[in-house]
């Protein structure tokens, strides 16, 4: 594979090491810092080094230009829809990742300005202190193009009081900064005109120290709350519809409640989710729902499976119709197949959810001092792709 570069002569992913502090920018401003396959690669090197050095205390990670990142690279899926798995070792690597960021053993800090969505928050959530200014974007959209949520998003949302989960999940509804401090999903709110002093105090902090980092850092934030028509204010009316059993349930109850009076704040919501893939839907509620029961592991072992059906279009090309309508034509017109939630086969459904053979797993290593085992090119897949 040839090298990514964001422009003619930058690297996708920019790296400073100063004394005891390691810098990340993710660096393809254009393409709003989507997650590329040798993004994911370099971000695992970095981390893996990183963690087994003991000069290096504490990981700052931001975004160029005017996005945190935007998730996955769409267009690379895409472009690989005729190829047999494609995609796979991005994919493998990028999951296993996740679940290092998640049980990282030095202290990280994301400083997130802009648009930060799907896969693209997964290196925002989990961190021990994620900074959120007024211009931080949050959603997870997958659902809307015939994917799934993903990148631990199914364990991490699964959690979040009530059924927002599911209401986010479905609906890919966007979250603001003071959103996510409040939903739990960021630690802090620094307006986004102190966050470039926030930054350079961090780095002249030069330490890990986990109160330290965290005194340093309440310094420059505020305490905010969301605005009074925020959709964390309407959790009761979230809960009452997203607790049924099915999408089409869940559907119909919300229509229910938009005819009430006070709830206009429903029509545009549910105008996108009916406007979605229903066979992404179907998938991404009873992921939501699995992952309430399951260790981050097990969750995102089964995202690995799920990715890896829905790319290779096990019963449905819908994710490649979703991305064609939103990213390649951009005509917003996307033909689903099948077209009603009606028509999604129940076992079409279990065929996704199917589990692989253990040797085809994602391999997370739950032994600590063996943590960073796993890795795509230790698993059985690069022996399948030599014999092709």
């Amino acid at each position: 594979m040839a090298p990514e570069v964001a422009n003619s002569d930058q690297p996708v992913l920019l790296v400073e090491e100063m004394e005891h502090v390691r810098l990340i920018t993710l660096n393809r401003p254009r393409q709003l810092n989507v997650i590329s396959s040798n993004m994911v690669t370099l971000l695992a090197e970095n981390l893996e080094k990183w963690e087994k050095d003991d000069k290096a205390e504490l990981v700052i990670i931001k975004g160029s230009g005017r996005a945190f990142s935007a998730g996955g690279d769409l267009k690379m899926f895409y472009d690989g829809r005729k190829s047999k798995d494609s995609c796979l070792e991005v994919v493998y690597r990028m999951y296993w990742l996740c679940h290092h960021i998640h049980s990282y053993k030095k202290t990280q800090v994301a400083l997130v300005h802009g648009i930060s969505m799907g896969g693209g928050a997964s290196l925002m959530v989990p961190m021990k202190f994620s900074v959120v200014t007024e211009k931080t974007v949050f959603s997870t959209p997958e659902a809307s193009i015939g994917f799934h949520t993903d990148c631990g998003f199914s364990y991490m949302l699964s959690h979040l009081p009530g059924h927002l989960g599911e209401f986010l999940a479905l609906t890919g509804a966007r979250l603001t900064g003071k959103e996510l401090v409040a939903a739990g999903l960021a630690t802090h709110f620094v307006p986004l005109e102190k966050l470039s002093d926030l930054e350079k105090h961090l780095v002249s902090l030069n330490s890990g120290d986990a109160n330290a980092v965290k005194a340093a850092i309440e310094e420059f934030s505020v305490t905010v709350q969301p605005d009074e028509e925020s959709v964390l204010n309407k959790q009761s009316t979230i809960d009452e519809c997203f607790s049924k059993d099915t999408v089409a349930e869940i559907i119909n109850s919300f229509e229910a409640e938009a005819k009430k009076e006070g709830n206009g704040w429903i029509g545009p919501v549910l105008k996108g989710l009916k406007r979605s893939s229903p066979t992404g839907l179907r998938i991404t509620l009873r992921s939501i729902r699995e992952g309430r029961k399951q260790t981050l592991a097990e969750a995102l072992k089964k995202e690995f499976q799920l990715t890896i059906n829905i790319l290779r279009s096990t019963i449905s090309e819908d994710v490649y119709e979703g991305i064609r309508a939103l990213t390649i034509d951009k005509d917003n017109a996307p033909k689903w197949n099948p077209p009603t939630l009606d028509e999604v086969d129940d076992e079409k459904i279990d065929l996704v959810f199917k589990p692989f053979a253990e040797d085809l797993e994602l391999k997370i290593q739950e032994n600590k001092e063996l943590r960073w085992d796993g890795k795509y090119e230790c698993s059985a897949y690069p022996s399948f792709k030599a014999t092709e």
